[in-house]
């Protein structure tokens, strides 16, 4: 039972900071694959599962708010439509291992970016 109550927790706290853009869904894969013990795989399915409605949950907020670019939502949907289904065809060829190491310098990456970022 207290899985649960965790993993609810968990989705809780990365569902508020992803209405707040700060990406909740990398922080679910962390908890997932770390504390959860789920495959990282299985993970990253979760993961875009979870972050279709969070989306469009925050979506009419930030729409309502100046905060999306009209002009650039079809360029930028049909791209990320593409790319995700070309990388997730590509992460199911992957080692397992390669795919933490990615994701872990992935991550190192953007939290040096924002540490240092300015303004």
């Amino acid at each position: 039972m207290m899985e649960w109550i965790v993993a609810a927790l968990a989705g809780m706290v990365t569902g508020v900071l992803s209405g707040f853009g700060v990406g909740g869904g990398s922080l679910l894969l962390i908890y997932m694959t770390n504390f959860a013990g789920v495959p990282q795989t299985l993970a990253q399915g979760i993961n875009l599962l979870y972050f279709l409605p969070t989306a469009a949950t925050a979506l009419p907020a930030h729409v309502k708010n100046g905060y999306v670019e009209k002009r650039a939502l079809i360029p930028a949907i049909a791209a990320g439509l593409i790319c995700s289904g070309l990388t997730a065809w590509a992460a199911t060829a992957l080692d397992v291992e390669l795919l933490h190491r990615c994701f872990g310098g992935f991550l190192i990456v953007i939290g040096l970016r924002e540490l240092f970022r300015k303004g």
